[in-house]
């Protein structure tokens, strides 16, 4: 790069570019803590803008705008079926563009589910998400945020062979 040809609009483009990608990839760490919360809605509910919407086909829900999103994840706390989760996400593919954004990425969450019969189930869910942004005041929000459910199956766990 030649100081003298430099396009410092470019530049300042790209740096932008850069950036967002850095924060679009910290706000689904955000995304994936709060739903390890015990899906706190207060905190998931701080990472959307407010005609935001929580969609999945899987679910059969499409939770749109801040009431029917809090209902959403107050609901999945109060229900009491998740014990504890791990969302984990790779592989981000984010593209941005201006003040929108779109994203990519794999995704698996195993969780402990407290069963009807009152034992413990373990589930994991494979998938991806399909996901908006959009950048206001100065961040990034979800504007959509999809979880497209791949595989999902209770697995069987045995006693461990190991002592700690």
């Amino acid at each position: 790069m030649n100081i003298e040809t430099l396009d410092v609009t470019a530049l300042l483009d790209r740096l932008h570019r850069v950036e967002a990608v850095l924060e679009i990839m910290n706000l689904k760490a955000r995304y994936c803590a709060g739903c390890d919360d015990n899906h706190n809605a207060d905190a998931l509910e701080a990472i959307f803008v407010p005609e935001g919407r929580w969609t999945c086909d899987a679910m059969s829900v499409d939770a749109k705008g801040h009431a029917e999103r809090r209902a959403f994840f107050d609901g999945l706390a109060a229900s009491g079926r998740i014990r504890n989760s791990q969302h984990m996400v790779t592989n981000p593919d984010i593209t941005v563009t201006g003040d929108r954004a779109t994203g990519t990425w794999r995704m698996m969450m195993v969780y402990a589910g407290n069963a009807p019969d009152g034992t413990v189930q373990f589930h994991r869910i494979l998938g991806h998400y399909r996901d908006d942004f959009v950048y206001r005041g100065g961040r990034w929000y979800f504007e959509t945020l999809r979880p497209l459910v791949e595989d999902t199956e209770a697995y069987a766990v045995e006693p461990s062979k190991f002592r700690s």
